[in-house]
């Protein structure tokens, strides 16, 4: 016995597929950001970019602070880890 699919014809499969597309298009249309929305979306990676490097900065203000002496080896080595920690985590947000 055949399947729904196969006794289809070929223009039925084709005229299917357009009429698929055309409401993928139209909704993609009504769904477009506005200036808001786009706004928000890019505070909030900014926001996810500069939260590791601020955090990042404080803890090694704080561990430099243990340590005699002024020196800032463990601040420095903290916001590069944050610069790299909100990077990736900013390019695993774009990939999703």
């Amino acid at each position: 016995m055949r399947s729904p699919d196969e006794t289809q014809s070929a223009g039925e499969k084709l005229e299917a597929q357009v009429d698929r597309q055309a409401r993928r298009i139209k909704q993609a249309e009504k769904d477009k950001r506005t200036l808001l929305g786009q706004t928000v979306y890019l505070g909030t990676l900014g926001l996810m970019f500069v939260l590791p490097v601020i955090g990042g900065a404080y803890l090694g203000q704080w561990l430099d602070s243990l340590s005699a002496g002024y020196e800032v080896h463990w601040t420095v080595s903290m916001i590069v880890l944050g610069v790299v920690v909100g990077g990736v985590d900013v390019y695993l947000f774009l990939r999703e």
